[in-house]
């Protein structure tokens, strides 16, 4: 192509914006090692989306036809990667029934209407074919937002727009392609303004969709962030810092409610012989198992973290002393009769648990703290494997100090 038209060019500046985002998303699929199909899969969109535009300018030679009828090809394969992308960041089914029926369509009407006359008909099929797939994708996203990611309101409608207005714009060629006819042969072969417009509107839409895909990532690389940092490495539970707050926020909603809570405050017994006898590795692995007994047993309502070493901690809201110690002596005799299978043999697990209450004349969730680890060291003081109560605040502070020196 000795001169290229200003359609031409803004085809494949488009192009060159789709092969920069491709090489990107290729690029991030080393850090993005839990949604790599994904990114894959979003770098074929891109990537053959560049295809298709090249393909379209190619085709503006005589005797090239057949290239713009492949592009059309092209592009509905870019879309569907687009949402098996989609699909596979959610964890969401993702059969090829639907794909493959899209693609055969798109393939079978670019066979049957290869000749000039035929156009009209081809991009009507086509632009339908790419309508259904954005439509589809922008529903998909905006089905599994709230439950994947706890995304809804106007973060939700933000990120399905884009996939929304694509499919309205596809939808508004197709439909042109299908009443006048004569408007679509024209912008198929001449070089208009319109025709430029219409390049840099797919870019910006395109450019949108992919802004889109980031806005994804990056919301759940936040999300995992945030998660990393509220929770322990090793077992999953919330760490100390995270239940410090809960901690807090539970008394101030006690304290403006007159709802009782209770926290358990739990230690895994002769944790250092574990570690002496069979290695860390049988320590961590009796802490995860712990850990699993501790998200199993409790109640939805509960919530249960990691305290630090071999201690955890148990936030039970709206519950009372008594209730909270039956809960607590179920989890006890729980662990007891489910030792941990380590290397063919078993390895005995029992629990000491200290159980305090939140009364109003507390000042900070530090007292019941206080309370909950002096009934701890009762617990273990007097044989281990057994549940402890609180008492009265002046025995706390005897105890307290007692342990102090």
């Amino acid at each position: 192509m000795e001169h290229l038209s200003a359609t031409e060019t803004a085809f494949l500046l488009v192009a060159c914006q789709q092969i920069v985002l491709a090489a990107g998303w290729l690029a991030a699929v080393p850090l993005l090692a839990s949604t790599r199909r994904a990114v894959l899969l979003w770098a074929g969109y891109a990537g053959l989306s560049a295809a298709a535009l090249v393909l379209f300018v190619v085709s503006t030679q005589p005797g090239t036809g057949v290239l713009r009828a492949f592009g059309n090809v092209v592009i509905v394969a870019a879309m569907v990667c687009l949402q098996r992308g989609v699909r596979s960041f959610f964890g969401a089914p993702s059969g090829w029934r639907w794909h493959g029926v899209v693609l055969v369509a798109a393939a079978g009407t670019v066979w049957a209407a290869m000749l000039p006359q035929q156009t009209a008909w081809r991009v009507a099929v086509i632009a339908g074919l790419l309508a259904a797939i954005c439509l589809s994708t922008a529903r998909d996203m905006y089905r599994e937002l709230p439950v994947r990611m706890g995304l809804d309101g106007a973060p939700r409608l933000l990120l399905a727009a884009p996939l929304v207005l694509g499919g309205l714009t596809f939808a508004a060629r197709g439909l042109r392609a299908v009443f006048w006819p004569e408007s679509i042969l024209a912008e198929v072969m001449s070089n208009s303004a319109l025709n430029v417009s219409s390049a840099y509107v797919q870019g910006l839409l395109a450019l949108t969709q992919q802004l889109t895909l980031l806005g994804l990532v990056a919301t759940r690389l936040v999300g995992d962030l945030r998660r990393t940092s509220r929770h322990d490495a090793l077992t999953g539970l919330l760490n100390r810092g995270a239940m410090d707050e809960l901690l807090a926020t539970e008394a101030r909603r006690a304290a403006r409610l007159g709802e009782p809570f209770t926290v358990l405050m739990i230690d895994v017994d002769h944790f250092k012989a574990i570690n002496d006898s069979d290695g860390h590795a049988a320590g961590d692995r009796a802490l995860q198992h712990l850990a699993t007994l501790l998200g199993t047993q409790m109640r939805d309502i509960d919530r249960v973290g990691r305290w630090g070493g071999e201690e955890f901690v148990v936030v039970m809201p709206a519950t009372r002393l008594d209730e909270a110690a039956s809960l607590a002596e179920r989890l006890r005799g729980r662990a007891e009769a489910m030792p941990l299978r380590w290397h063919e043999r078993e390895l005995p697990l029992t629990l000491s648990v200290g159980v305090a209450q939140w009364h109003p004349a507390d000042e900070t969730h530090a007292a019941l703290l206080l309370r909950a680890d002096a009934a701890l060291y009762r617990a273990k003081a007097g044989g281990r494997n057994r549940i402890e109560r609180e008492r009265a605040p002046a025995e706390v502070i005897d105890i307290g100090g007692a342990a102090a020196a």
